[in-house]
């Protein structure tokens, strides 16, 4: 029976898989990457997109590369995963620019956020550091307590371990170039 490539997995499965083989319940995965269950089991599952941050957490909790370039087939499953799930969140719809790799400390996004949208749910967090660059349009970043409003041609840089989240209170959709740093 052959074995079927890690490539050709889903995330969810990956994810799945790699949980297991620590021996960690969803509960277990909670604690460790600070995501509630119920978002942990959604994208085990296929029903939830996660944001970046989650993605980054998992990588760190699970050893795994979990954002590697996926099939064809699973490109066009997540693309359609990522559709219904921004229109459920109401949320930021992420591309990323730069391939991953063991020895990559650099992940580059282009974010999209749609406009008069605030990212619903968790906040984002994870470890290393978080460039936001805005390319079009205009965003509201909070970090910890603190409140930035940025708009095109707009920056800021922060510690990434602290909690942040994204909204866009303008008329018209915003796009970020999103450069996180892990360690």
């Amino acid at each position: 029976m052959a074995k079927k490539k890690v490539e050709k997995t889903s995330l969810g499965q990956r994810m799945k898989i790699g949980r297991e083989k620590m021996g960690m319940s969803i509960e277990d995965l909670a604690l460790e990457t600070g995501y509630m269950p119920e978002i942990l089991a959604g994208v085990e599952e296929g029903r939830t997109v996660p944001p970046v941050s989650l993605v980054l957490q998992l990588s760190r909790v699970l050893k795994l590369n979990m954002d590697e370039l996926e099939t064809q087939e699973n490109l066009l499953a997540t693309k359609r995963r990522s559709k219904s799930h921004k229109k459920r969140v109401d949320s930021e719809a992420y591309t990323p620019l730069s391939k991953p790799g063991p020895d990559k400390h650099l992940r580059g996004y282009l974010v999209t956020i749609d406009a008069l949208t605030e990212h619903r749910g968790v906040e984002f967090h994870h470890e290393g550091e978080e460039f936001d660059f805005v390319l079009k349009g205009g965003i509201t970043i909070q970090v910890g307590e603190n409140v930035a409003r940025l708009s095109q041609g707009e920056s800021i840089h922060f510690n990434s371990t602290l909690h942040h989240k994204l909204s866009n209170p303008h008329a018209e959709p915003a796009e970020l170039l999103v450069v996180v740093y892990v360690p």
